[in-house]
């Protein structure tokens, strides 16, 4: 059921998860809250997921409608009671006893409503009322298509991740940011509060137990703590640091690593991707984050750290997020197991143009601008408020995962999907977060923005550009390739198979996936690259490209052949 803390790095004693059977109705979307609700659904999985216990598709011109009891236990009650959801798609209006208390649009993001005023004693009434057209208009979608198969996915919509209530003294910590620097070993502490005016905030730094660092300081104004023989954070390495803020009666819980993410130069000049202020080989991995029986919504915290787990363990030390934002837990345990994170931003707008997304892919000469109006169209973002939308659920994701220790790049647009003013929006980026590294066009469509050239290889050889351009510095990436599938009987995800690749056994594939290293990815080291993105971590529906099959019980590729290859993938 998911009942572990949602929020790591802002933890509190006062926590009521209020996942588990809710009662649910699908009605036409303009109809009022329903008499008679049609069952009960297993919150936090969508009711097209099969955990859920539902397995309806809502539709763009329906509600799916939730409601449960909500009864605080006793001494629960502070000052405040904050209602807490870690994702709903797409939209939705909160109710409490009759009463409106917020409202929210965007699918992949968290918020919280202040519900104090709408509590009686003992039983109060909680509804919860979704719209999600998916792909009918410009919302942020992610790989969800109506007309699904292929590299597009089953929609799914509502409550998809830990819906929980916490409450809070009037004046309390809202958020921490937390910004390690390496270099002057100290880590830079800013804690925003609410109702805290003329007070001031203990912070004290830990380090396995014990106190190391204290200061005082009051809300917003950022502060700095000295590290002394400071740990650095790697993949080999992922040591973390706590954190203690008491501010009157409030007390919260957090943590950081000792890390810096950046771009420069090798012994030989060629530029590089740097961790803690030398050149690392990021050797990566692309995660759909899609499950067997949940969709985008894991069937228990433990199948998370299991993925993580499998990747590291064929040698990996990166997973791209592709085009979704996994719950919080998630990245904890990527910075707690140590393996970096690429992080995808959610692309929307409106229906895109093949020519514009598929072509590049077998005429790597194909380069559209992305700031005029007619390619804009070709990308599906012609409607101003859907840009506007993704301009501000970027800021909102930017603020959301600040903390995320493990989290190196940010990678605004992929493959042209709802593409618009890359270099522009790469620009502001590095502005929102001047800590890490912007892929501003993964795929293709370069606008010569962010800090890397990024390229995905699948149907010719792969092979280091001959003519870079010569004010070009960027870091040289290739942030998908392979693809290659294998159906394994008993395991398949769908009765359709797409990939780019075929094999019919392990071995077959095994020796495939030794093959295209030694002769194209190795060989391109020497040469400027830097970091590589294998397709894919596991089978998802059609696609059956994926290292593990979707159910995760079955490894494709002999392990210690990928652990042999992947251990090659690094700077001499």
């Amino acid at each position: 059921m998911l009942d572990e803390y949602p929020r790591p790095q802002l933890t509190r004693d006062s926590y009521l998860n209020l996942n588990g059977r809710w009662d649910y109705a699908i009605t036409a979307a303009d109809a009022a809250e329903p008499e008679t609700y049609d069952g009960e659904i297993l919150v936090p999985y969508s009711p097209e997921a099969e955990l859920s216990g539902v397995r309806r598709t809502l539709e763009p011109d329906q509600a799916l409608w939730y409601r449960r009891a909500l009864v605080l236990p006793e001494g629960f009650v502070r000052d405040r009671v904050l209602l807490h959801f870690g994702a709903v798609d797409q939209s939705c209006e909160v109710l409490l006893n009759g009463v409106a208390v917020g409202d929210h649009v965007g699918g992949y993001l968290p918020f919280a409503l202040d519900v104090t005023e709408a509590l009686v004693p003992g039983e109060n009434t909680l509804v919860v009322k979704v719209r999600d057209v998916t792909d009918t208009a410009h919302h942020s979608r992610g790989k969800q298509r109506g007309e699904h198969g292929g590299i597009w996915y089953t929609p799914q919509s509502g409550i998809w991740q830990t819906v929980w209530a916490e409450s809070v003294p009037a004046a309390h910590v809202r958020s921490l940011v937390i910004v390690p620097h390496l270099a002057k070993a100290c880590v830079e502490i800013t804690v925003r509060a609410e109702a805290a005016e003329g007070r001031t905030a203990r912070i004290d730094v830990l380090r396995e137990g014990a106190v190391i660092a204290t200061a005082e300081a009051g809300p917003g104004e950022p502060v700095r703590l000295p590290v002394e023989d400071v740990r650095p954070w790697t993949p080999e390495d992922p040591f973390l640091y706590d954190v203690e803020v008491r501010l009157g009666e409030d007390r919260v819980r957090g943590y950081f690593g000792m890390r810096s993410f950046g771009v420069g130069p090798d012994a030989s000049g060629l530029p590089r991707l740097l961790l803690n202020g030398r050149p690392y080989f990021h050797a990566g991995v692309l995660d759909q984050g899609y499950w067997e029986g949940g969709l985008y919504t894991p069937p228990s915290d433990e199948a998370m750290v299991r993925d993580i787990q499998a990747v590291k363990n064929l040698g990996f030390t990166m997973l791209r997020k592709h085009i979704k934002i996994e719950p919080l837990r998630w990245y904890h345990h990527c910075d707690r197991l140590g393996i970096l994170v690429w992080q995808d931003m959610v692309n929307g707008g409106g229906r895109y143009h093949p020519a514009a997304v598929t072509l590049p892919a077998v005429a790597p000469f194909v380069r559209l601008r992305d700031d005029r109006l007619g390619a804009v169209r070709r990308f599906g973002r012609a409607d101003a408020a859907g840009r506007a939308q993704f301009a501000r659920e970027l800021r909102a994701t930017v603020e959301h995962l600040r903390n995320v220790v493990s989290l190196a790049v940010w990678v605004p647009f992929n493959e042209g999907w709802g593409q618009f003013d890359a270099a522009r929006v790469a620009a502001e980026l590095a502005e929102l977060d001047t800590t890490r590294s912007v892929d501003h066009a993964s795929g293709w469509h370069d606008q010569g923005g962010g800090d890397l050239r990024s390229l995905h290889v699948y149907f010719r050889r792969f092979r280091v550009p001959r003519q870079r351009r010569r004010r070009d510095r960027r870091v040289l990436a290739l942030t998908e390739y392979g693809g290659y599938s294998l159906a394994v009987d008993g395991h398949r995800s769908s009765e359709k198979l797409f990939g780019y690749r075929r094999y019919r056994s392990s071995e077959d594939l095994t020796r495939a996936f030794q093959r295209l290293h030694e002769e194209q990815i190795i060989p391109a080291i020497p040469r400027g690259l830097s970091a590589t993105v294998y397709t894919q971590l596991s089978d998802v529906q059609d696609e059956m490209n994926g290292l593990l099959t979707q159910d995760r019980e079955v490894v494709k590729l002999h392990g210690e052949t990928v652990r042999s290859v992947i251990s090659r993938l690094r700077y001499e």
